[in-house]
């Protein structure tokens, strides 16, 4: 089986993933991103213009004319695109549309993005959060964690690789705060409220095979975004059995809900309580066992059986 694939952003550690799961299930993937780049940096978002997307066009059509099986389409905006290229003359091919859970917020391309996936043959999320904001039938397929890579490592040991102080009590935000629904405005009022002196610190853009160690040398780990389709960053946290609080997005309840030494709560005065009773606790969570049963191998094969019923009723 041979897939064409779109999507904006072919970098990203969980697009990533999901190739080596189709890899793995015995799918060719040919990828086609989208010109430009999308990036939040430290304190800024560089965005794409409409001009790289009037580029992308022509580029997905003209691919859509080799042998492929099917269109599948990661990330809302480039749907339309995968209708298109399913819309040609002796090409026809199924669409797959997967949406990662930015589309329908804030975004004014949502209404364009709603009624192209309305066109899709099969929808997939990466969670039962995002499944009920779509209002038509979908298959949930979660993204796995590398728990190979994310993994346990001593606190100390993490540190000197990321050349943190060991004497400073450190809570973890793993986004630029640039990006405006991860709220690090909030994230920032919960640590300044803390009755204990305790250092906030940022990640973004770092190279993904450093992200264990500055999980690993974090005392917490705090979300605070205005809403999720996820965060992997969660999952990979817990997967190092690093404390995570945050606030009630995405399957962050469906992970953290009986995990020691971590926490769900929304508003700043919850946040903050939650936050410093970890912090005094100063223990491991047990977070690695609720991320360790789905692996890559299995995300495979549920794609192959999304492609395999598409395919079944073209």
């Amino acid at each position: 089986m041979h897939v064409l694939s779109l999507t904006t952003t072919d970098w990203r550690s969980f697009y990533q993933t999901q190739m080596t799961a189709l890899e793995h299930a015995g799918i060719e993937v040919t990828t086609v991103p989208v010109p430009g780049e999308h990036r939040a940096r430290e304190d800024a978002v560089s965005r794409r213009t409409p001009f790289d997307y009037v580029q992308y066009l022509p580029q997905v059509l003209r691919e859509s004319r080799g042998e492929y099986d099917l269109v599948h389409a990661n990330y809302g905006l480039t749907v339309p695109f995968a209708v298109a290229a399913a819309s040609l003359p002796r090409t026809e091919l199924p669409v797959v549309s997967t949406l990662w859970g930015g589309e329908y917020r804030d975004n004014p391309f949502a209404s364009i993005i709603e009624r192209f996936t309305a066109r899709s043959d099969r929808i997939v999320v990466p969670s039962n959060t995002m499944a009920d904001r779509v209002d038509q039938p979908s298959h949930v397929v979660p993204f796995p964690v590398d728990t190979t890579q994310f993994r346990p490592i001593p606190r100390a040991e993490a540190r000197e690789r990321v050349e943190w102080p060991t004497d400073e009590r450190i809570v973890l935000f793993p986004y630029a705060p640039s990006r405006e629904e991860k709220n690090y405005p909030l994230a920032r009022r919960v640590v300044d409220e803390l009755e204990h002196e305790v250092s906030l610190r940022t990640v973004a853009n770092e190279p993904y095979d450093e992200m264990p160690s500055y999980l690993n040398a974090a005392d917490a780990v705090l979300i605070t975004s205005r809403f999720e389709s996820g965060p992997m960053s969660l999952k990979e946290a817990a997967a190092c059995n690093t404390p995570v609080v945050s606030r009630d997005v995405g399957f962050a309840r469906e992970v953290l809900e009986d995990v020691s030494n971590s926490a769900i709560a929304n508003d700043v005065d919850s946040l903050r309580e939650e936050l410093a009773a970890v912090l005094e606790r100063d223990e491991p969570s047990d977070g690695r066992r609720r991320v360790t049963e789905y692996t890559t191998a299995e995300m495979g094969t549920r794609l192959r059986g999304v492609y395999e019923r598409c395919l079944a009723d073209a």
